[in-house]
């Protein structure tokens, strides 16, 4: 009788810390994200164009402790030329001294995006964006965790990402930042893996890092432990 009791209970306890593992990991790897198609449209940095209306919002996870309610979202959609995508973020001031693009950006707030068009290789696009209109655009060479960066050539014309920001106010008070921008497929060349047709999947990752504590906190879709650069926790995305 006693040896029965042990092991319903042994099951019990097992079959139990499957279902928490299985909780942990929904969370931790978000399903695969469903990218809708559209017409080319213009941006007005505050994700205005009703086209937005066919992407549903995606949450950015806070993964450090030291703010509340710094609600962190993007949306992402596709065209036959590239790739939009959409970041939303409440905040209560813009924590930055950079004045040029292609500085250390992430050494202040910035929303950031990682596309991995092809996984089998370890090349990938990072990009970020604040909310003085500055960037970052980098390839990414991540070969045994052994990260650097290479700035595009010729990032000019039908190359270079279009973005706007807008910072909301409410009686003269910042309250939230958004910034809108599109990707064009030229700028994915020469990675793999870039025809967008029905059913492609890339990894991707967007995050958000924010300094307003006085320290870094950092967001993700998919969350990571401590670098942005965890490509094998980077979430799936398809073109539909």
């Amino acid at each position: 009788m006693k040896k029965s009791l042990f092991l319903i209970l042994s099951y019990l306890l097992f079959t139990s810390t499957l279902t928490y593992s299985s909780l942990v990991n929904n969370f931790l790897q978000p399903d695969t994200l469903k990218v809708n198609h559209v017409e080319d449209f213009e941006l007005d940095g505050k994700g205005g164009n009703s086209n937005w209306a066919k992407s549903s919002w995606q949450t950015m996870t806070q993964l450090d402790s030291g703010l509340m309610g710094y609600n962190s979202q993007f949306k992402i959609m596709y065209s036959a030329k590239g790739v939009y995508v959409l970041f939303t973020g409440n905040d209560q001031k813009i924590t930055s001294d950079f004045t040029k693009d292609f500085e250390n950006l992430f050494m202040a707030d910035v929303f950031e995006v990682f596309f991995h068009p092809e996984p089998k290789t370890p090349l990938y696009l990072e990009y970020e964006v604040n909310a003085n209109n500055l960037e970052l655009v980098l390839l990414i060479p991540n070969l045994k965790n052994k990260i650097n960066g290479w700035a595009p050539w010729h990032y000019t014309g039908n190359r270079k990402v279009t973005k706007m920001v807008f910072v909301h106010k409410q009686n003269e008070l910042m309250y939230k930042w958004t910034a809108e921008l599109f990707f064009p497929l030229e700028l994915f060349s020469p990675l793999e893996n870039t025809n967008l047709i029905k059913g492609t999947c890339w990894n991707a990752n967007f995050y958000r890092l924010d300094y307003d504590a006085g320290k870094m906190v950092k967001f993700a879709w998919s969350p990571v432990k401590s670098s942005f650069h965890e490509i094998d926790k980077f979430g799936v995305i398809q073109f539909n």
